[in-house]
């Protein structure tokens, strides 16, 4: 993102948040003009009673945000934290207390922990960088992502950068600015200009918002203007300042369709535009209604064309204000799409209903009471806004340091919350129906009893949903104990010659196969035990070790007999498959579970591949890789970024991708039930490679 001359950034975590950033910092080099909306709400957080008297300004020079704890209902001791955080970041800074402006974001009515964000006010000035991710993501509290846009303008021959930092997922209702947004450009502005740009761009566009129809009472929108672009400073109405008032408003309009799209548990945009009212206010607040009707909200998000729901709300709300308007008179159009004119209009609802499934819905009211127009944003209303929200402080408990963490058992739930859960969890699990995934089963998992149990249970569950699961498995903790016992290992490497190679066959097709066969057909499954030897299911040659001796029968894949597998699958059994090849040569080899399941995964064209092993997921030192793509992999392999079982995971990984398989996750064998969590998740809980 472009930044505008003479700004920079930090975000770091100060432990108001467990684990994430949570503490910002925005800074000019040059004193700025300043000025502020904030919320409507008379329950006004803290950092908002202390800025709002204050704006507009000169010579404000820093922004300090905190994410977490939202400093709100919190008493004269809510006050009094924001003027000592005041005070120290002035000194931290050498400028006055009176440069500093502060926001919070988070839990309402805990204390915030002063002395956590003082601590961390040296190291974010330490910090500073012209680039703001590490603060759009301080800021954030249930967004999904960190938010930050950009403009470019030519002010009085100069050319004006204009950015901001934003966040805001919940707890979004008109007559607010948003939930916290740092807007900041290098153009030389006076406040009061400054103040009434800020104004009408928030007036047509955060002001249009409503994600939840509750209104918080931290959200505040800053402007920061340092003049560094040397243009002559605006300051009385005019054509220069029409053209900046553009384009703040274009930015404050992104900000906010961008906000609404990532309102909390969000899966689509919702747009709604009135038009023929007989005042602009009057078309607002129509859109308003109609963007934040609960059932409209729940119909875009079930893709139900409910046009009786968007027209009951027009008529309830003209009825309640009084306004001139006849429902019945209107035109509405869904998606480009006519469902009602001064009647209902027939329309094709299959078709209709696969539109209304796109990332933005877009309704249109027509009236017949004037010629004026506004436009709402907000989002549909899912499963997961109850899931958010149904809970929130009951899972929030305050932790001796003075920080707030998550008590998270489902036992705390409500009863309407897991029902609400349990009816999310079927409808997504449906998408896989049909879906092959093979399952690389290793680890702390074959060993701790109710890892096992849950590892079967998820099994037994998701082939009941109609995923077809092909499971391969190694030798595990088992095998090492017994080559130790036997004294068939050298330098902690398997020695596979003929005496080894024999128990190394017992452990794994015998013993380990035998066992998990067991446990998951006592769930209810239809498992069958395979070894690679079995139906020539895996042929094998070897790889010569350097010693000759220690690599005597280790192979590789050179054939699968995927027709045996198909012919298993399509009888509705689940294939537990040891890595034991058969050579040409007449010879068993040991194929290695990784590099067989990845085999597999090529030759039947499996939708995912998930490695379980006791890791979180692909680490690089104590680094954890959410998402790669193969190329990355494929450099940080290059790289020498792996050793060991992670190097041979990632390269297996790869082969898979290359192969066809579309997804492939390694994921933490070591906790209970993370099969079911990562096919619950579009990017997984460990490691996702894609290609």
């Amino acid at each position: 993102m472009k930044v505008p001359l003479g700004f920079s950034f930090a975000g770091l975590h100060a432990g108001i948040k467990p684990q994430r950033k949570d503490v910002a910092l925005v800074y000019s080099d040059t004193p700025c003009s300043a000025a502020g909306c904030f919320t409507a709400n008379k329950a006004r957080a803290a950092p908002v009673q202390d800025a709002e008297p204050r704006l507009p300004a000169t010579g404000i020079q820093a922004v300090v945000v905190n994410s977490g704890n939202a400093n709100a209902l919190t008493g004269p001791a809510g006050l009094e934290a924001v003027r000592t955080v005041r005070e120290q970041l002035g000194r931290t800074l050498n400028i006055p207390a009176s440069a500093v402006l502060s926001a919070s974001t988070g839990v309402i009515g805990h204390p915030l922990p002063v002395p956590k964000v003082l601590a961390v006010l040296g190291p974010l000035k330490d910090a500073l960088r012209p680039e703001p991710d590490a603060a759009a993501e301080a800021i954030m509290t249930t967004d999904t992502r960190a938010k930050q846009t950009w403009r470019s303008v030519r002010i009085g021959g100069q050319n004006v950068t204009v950015s901001a930092i934003f966040k805001g997922s919940g707890m979004m209702h008109p007559s607010l600015a948003t939930v916290i947004a740092i807007i900041t450009t290098d153009c030389a502005i006076q406040p009061g200009a400054l103040a009434a740009a800020l104004r009408e761009a928030v007036s047509n566009t955060f002001n249009s918002l409503t994600v939840d129809g509750d209104m918080s009472p931290n959200d505040t929108v800053y402007a920061l203007a340092n003049g560094r672009a040397g243009n002559v400073p605006l300051t009385d109405p005019g054509p220069e300042l029409r053209v900046f008032t553009a384009t703040l408003s274009d930015l404050c309009l992104e900000m906010a369709r961008d906000i609404a799209a990532d309102g909390e548990g969000a899966t689509k945009l919702l747009e709604v535009e009135v038009t023929g009212a007989p005042t602009q206010a009057i078309a607002q607040d129509l859109a308003r209604a109609v963007a934040g009707s609960t059932l409209v909200k729940a119909a875009v998000f079930g893709a139900d064309p409910n046009w009786g729901r968007v027209l009951a709300t027009v008529g309830a709300r003209a009825g309640t204000q009084g306004y001139d308007i006849d429902p019945y008179s209107a035109h509405v159009r869904i998606q480009g799409i006519s469902v009602y004119e001064r009647e209902p209009r027939p329309y094709d609802t299959a078709h209709l209903k696969a539109r209304m499934r796109e990332p933005e819905v877009r309704i249109e009211v027509c009236l017949t009471g004037g010629g004026a127009s506004s436009v709402a944003w907000g989002c549909d209303l899912s499963y997961d806004y109850v899931k958010i929200n149904a809970d929130y402080t009951s899972l929030i408990v305050p932790r001796p340091d003075g920080g707030v963490g998550r008590d998270d058992r489902l036992a705390n739930y409500s009863p309407a919350f897991k029902t609400t859960l349990l009816v999310e969890a079927l409808s997504y699990i449906s998408r896989f129906r049909g879906k092959r995934c093979v399952i690389r089963y290793g680890g702390a998992a074959m060993v701790k009893e109710n890892l096992k149990q849950s590892f079967c249970r998820d099994i037994e569950l998701l082939r009941s949903a109609g995923l077809q699961p092909i499971i391969v498995h190694g030798g595990g903790p088992e095998l090492t104990r017994t080559l130790d016992k036997l004294g068939l290992r050298q330098d902690g490497e398997l020695i596979t010659d003929d005496s080894g190679l024999k128990v190394v066959e017992m452990v794994i097709s015998g013993s380990v196969n035998s066992e998990l066969v067991t446990l998951l057909n006592n769930m209810g499954d239809r498992a069958v035990g395979l070894s690679g030897k079995d139906g020539a299911l895996l042929r094998a040659r070897r790889i010569p070790g350097d010693d000759g001796r220690s690599k005597e029968h280790v192979g590789e894949v050179t054939r699968v007999n995927h027709e045996f597998l198909e012919m298993l699958l399509g009888q509705g059994y689940v294939p537990v498959i040891s890595p034991m090849g058969l050579g040409e040569d007449g010879q068993t080899y040991d194929l290695g579970s990784d590099a067989v399941a990845a085999e597999i995964a090529n030759a039947l064209k499996a939708h995912k591949l998930i490695f379980l092993h006791d890791a979180p997921g692909i680490l690089r030192g104590e680094e954890l890789y959410n998402e790669l793509t193969s190329a990355q992999l494929q450099a940080h392999l290059s790289a020498g970024a792996f050793s060991g079982s992670m190097r041979t995971r990632a390269t297996m990984a790869l082969k898979a991708l290359d192969g066809g398989v579309e997804r492939v996750h390694v994921i933490d064998g070591r906790v209970p039930h993370s099969l079911i969590a990562e096919l619950f998740t579009d990017k997984g809980v460990g490691t996702l490679v894609t290609r």
